[in-house]
């Protein structure tokens, strides 16, 4: 049996859907492409696109789990390239407050979303 998977999404659980949304939209330019909610509103799953590619944030509120996620180590990351002028958005999220980490180096930085998750940011290749 031959398997063609592909990417499809990645997952983050938020505790604050609107703040969630309106970073990924601030720090990344990333929109809603759709969400599901339960009809009993007891979890809404909201699918940010970058507008290019078929991949998708899945960002996932639960209203049973308004306490912080145990990230563990945090030895996983979403990596994003972003195009335009890379001193000028490593600028930007710089005045945003939400980089975490730069390894200036290796040519990378990350970046920390409400919740704690980290997102490495690189330039277009």
């Amino acid at each position: 049996m031959v398997l063609n998977a592909r990417f499809d999404h990645f997952n983050f659980n938020v505790t604050d859907l609107e703040r969630s949304i309106a970073f990924y939209d601030r720090a990344l330019g990333l929109k809603v492409a759709h969400r599901k909610e339960a009809p009993d509103g007891s979890f809404a799953l909201i699918f940010l696109t970058d507008g290019l590619t078929g991949f998708s944030l899945e960002l996932t509120w639960l209203r049973d789990h308004p306490q912080p996620y145990d990230l563990g180590e945090s030895e996983f990351h979403l990596c994003m390239r972003v195009r335009g002028d890379y001193a000028e958005v490593r600028e930007y999220h710089r005045q945003m407050g939400c980089i975490c980490f730069e390894n200036i180096d290796m040519g990378l930085y990350f970046i920390e979303d409400p919740d704690g998750y980290w997102i490495e940011i690189l330039p277009a290749i």
